[in-house]
């Protein structure tokens, strides 16, 4: 039976007025986030390795046109994130969307939305501690050590620290995310003030001059622009922590309009001026894959120690993802463990109401990653960020979809909606699903790993599909029971 139904009976039962009820999976937890948690949890899990370290490679390819790309996806995540956050006003879930698929779409919509989320996370977290890792061979100190016993320590260090409670997981991802905010923020001052005094950086002069000596704004052409796409809707991916986190807060209606308000303008200046400064300092060129771009220029400006530091804070900056995203897949598993569509182990919670079941699979997957860093260290980081793009377009996909399964029920009359709303619907879902889908289709041009990744595709679908049969009986089975106790 599909929770659509004991959604419909439970609705039956009570009065008009009453409120959808709660999903099973959001019982246990603690109210311990605060506002500024929260705020700071939706700008600083997106400032995470997808900009610190995968920026570079993606100047080196695409050119001063990245900060095009920058733009445009964020307007997109922006979409995906406003629509997400009607749905929290409509009913705050630590289970966020999968719990949404779950009521919209279904019990298969809500087995989909899960593993696929799990799929990006574990793959995003395996792009962290690789990234760790390549931080880390930074230093002389370090750089005898294999890149997989750096990446296997960073996620015992992790792995600890988010065990311990939300409260804990809260407040280092407030300063995790002060940190980083505060580095770029001294970065751009850095930057602007190197262009007005036109210090030379690297031997050259920067300005404009940079871009036009330098083959212009698309110095490759469009095609590396469009192929870099996948990659930077990796780097928004975190931005939808806001929706899970909001079922850990004790007053989501006033902390997640103004924390979804906020994305638009910090994109605007933290991604996309970052990466014009980038662009105007030093040619494309210059910046590799496996450095990050802030580390490239501040080494270029003749103060070594410069380097240092924000090396150290993009150290910092992938921790703070991965502990990000042991947190997310711990809640969103234990959403679907209650409904029967995960593991019961993942619904297992400790005393400080942490569901560490979850978190355990997904470390699990981690040190799977830390066997890639073994067998192909060069380009562990490349393979993941493509599968963890398959995760992440996925789940915004189903975000809108459940936006306008939700819309077509309010105008029904079957569900209201808040005064916090997605613009332009069903234009706006419609057209973003579109884009995410032909971004998906863009890495078939990458004959490297994009198109590799897409012939991952099939099996993926071939695995749901053997999991969910897997699975069926127990969904069944736990809606047959919510459904007997709601009409009791």
């Amino acid at each position: 039976m599909s929770k659509d139904a004991v959604n419909t009976a439970a609705a039956a039962s009570r009065s008009d007025a009453a409120q959808v009820p709660a999903d099973a999976g959001d019982a246990g937890y603690s109210k311990d986030l605060k506002a500024r948690h929260v705020n700071m949890i939706a700008i600083g899990g997106a400032i995470g390795t997808g900009l610190f370290l995968g920026a570079g490679g993606r100047l080196h390819n695409a050119g001063p046109a990245l900060a095009i790309a920058y733009l445009v996806c964020g307007v997109f995540a922006f979409f995906v994130v406003k629509a997400l956050g009607e749905l929290v006003l409509y009913r705050p879930s630590s289970g966020s969307f999968v719990s949404y698929a779950r009521e919209f779409l279904g019990e298969k919509g809500a087995y989909v939305a899960g593993w696929m989320y799990f799929l990006n996370w574990s793959t995003t977290g395996i792009a962290d501690i690789t990234a760790i890792a390549l931080y880390t061979h930074y230093w002389s100190l370090f750089t005898d050590i294999p890149q997989w016993v750096l990446a296997l320590a960073a996620l015992a260090v992790v792995l600890a620290v988010n065990l311990i409670s939300v409260k804990i997981f809260g407040e280092m991802e407030f300063w995790f995310s002060i940190i980083k905010v505060a580095t770029l923020v001294g970065f751009m001052f850095i930057g602007i003030f190197l262009l007005a005094t036109q210090h030379k950086v690297g031997g050259q002069t920067p300005g404009l001059s940079v871009i036009t000596e330098n083959g212009g704004v698309f110095p490759h052409g469009m095609m590396p622009v469009v192929l870099v796409m996948q990659g930077v809707i990796f780097a928004y991916a975190a931005l939808e922590l806001v929706g899970v986190a909001a079922g850990e807060t004790a007053e989501p209606e006033k902390v997640v309009p103004r924390a979804v308000n906020s994305i638009m303008w910090r994109v605007g200046l933290f991604y996309v001026g970052s990466v014009v400064l980038l662009a105007l300092l030093l040619p494309g060129s210059v910046y590799s894959a496996d450095q990050s771009p802030f580390v490239t220029v501040l080494s270029k400006i003749g103060v070594p120690a410069a380097g240092d530091v924000m090396n150290l804070v993009v150290l910092t900056a992938a921790m703070s993802s991965l502990n990000s995203g042991l947190y997310s897949t711990g809640r969103i598993l234990r959403s679907m463990a209650m409904a029967g569509s995960a593991p019961k182990f993942t619904a297992r919670m400790n005393r400080s109401q942490v569901p560490y079941g979850g978190i355990l699979l997904t470390c699990a997957v981690c040190v799977l990653g830390v066997g890639l860093n073994y067998l192909v260290p060069a380009q562990a980081f490349e393979i993941v960020l493509n599968v963890a793009s398959l995760g992440i377009i996925s789940t915004w996909v189903i975000i809108m979809v459940c936006h306008l399964v939700f819309v077509r029920r309010a105008k029904e009359g079957l569900v209201d909606r808040p005064s916090f709303r997605l613009p332009g619907s069903p234009v706006t879902e419609i057209t973003t699903i579109v884009f995410l889908l032909a971004c998906l289709g863009m890495m078939w041009n990458d004959p490297e790993v994009g198109r590799r990744t897409l012939l991952l595709v099939p099996l993926i679908a071939a695995m749901l599909v053997a999991g969910w049969f897997g699975v069926r009986r127990r969904v069944s089975a736990t809606a047959d029971q919510e459904l007997s106790q709601l009409t009791k």
